[in-house]
């Protein structure tokens, strides 16, 4: 049975057992349950297992060494699964350590699969939001790899935080301006105007745009920071109108 076909209070019961079973394989030196959560067909059964073993790493000081050993070792299997649950658990460390995980992250951008790969974009942004300076910098020094999916995903990955602290990402979304791929281009426009509409957050974007250099780029981050307002006019600080008056009055090549 699926985890949101079970009641409530059965979900309860299921993510303690879960939880009690990983500490368990822990307390013993094995994997055999843990490894059976990580690579569970339910989408939601692996994610309950990622949250309680991020729990238990910061609950459990003694198995902090144990579980970055498990890590590591189910990085290397066969089962995308595993390896993106894999993932997600160095995701929630890495919230608080990211030093400890970063390595999880160098190795799972290059995964052949894009379920681990989604994984890293997933947990950038988490781990980005709380724990943004050592996170940015790892993030920077991807921004210029050969490999266009690296550069889109970094770009990507860094977008949660821009939507609060639109000023933290803006100097390595600048770096992007010039980059000649179209997707990494259309995932830099994209992220621009995910980090324009809270408030605040517009003037700190467009004082930004004011400095960049690729015209085209500018142009149609301007034409997505208009449309975003109109999409989410539910939850933008401004109306389309406002930010269209704003950008038109402060950006000074228009």
């Amino acid at each position: 049975m699926a985890f949101y076909d079970l009641s409530k209070t059965e979900r309860g019961v299921l993510v303690a057992k879960i939880k009690n079973d990983i500490l368990f394989d822990l307390k013993q030196k094995k994997t055999n349950m843990i490894i059976s959560y990580f690579s569970h067909e339910d989408t939601y059964i692996r994610k309950t297992a990622y949250l309680n073993t991020g729990r238990i790493y910061f609950e459990n000081m003694t198995f902090q060494k144990k579980i970055i050993s498990i890590l590591k070792k189910l990085q290397n299997k066969k089962d995308f699964k595993i390896r993106q649950t894999v993932i997600n658990v160095a995701g929630e460390i890495g919230i608080k350590e990211f030093e400890t995980v970063e390595h999880f992250f160098d190795n799972g951008l290059f995964d052949e699969h894009h379920s681990p790969r989604n994984a890293v974009i997933g947990s950038i942004k988490k781990m980005s939001e709380k724990n943004p300076t050592p996170v940015l910098k790892w993030a920077k020094k991807y921004l210029y790899h050969t490999d266009k999916e690296i550069r889109r995903e970094i770009c990507h990955g860094i977008e949660l935080r821009g939507r609060t602290h639109p000023q933290d990402i803006l100097p390595l979304l600048k770096e992007l301006q010039f980059d000649t791929t179209a997707r990494v281009k259309n995932t830099l426009v994209h992220v621009i105007g995910q980090i324009a509409y809270k408030k605040g957050c517009l003037e700190t974007v467009i004082a930004d745009l004011n400095t960049w250099k690729n015209k085209e780029v500018v142009s149609k981050a301007l034409a997505e920071i208009i449309d975003v307002h109109y999409r989410y006019r539910n939850f933008s600080a401004l109306t389309q109108k406002q930010a269209t008056i704003y950008i038109k009055t402060h950006f000074k090549n228009i």
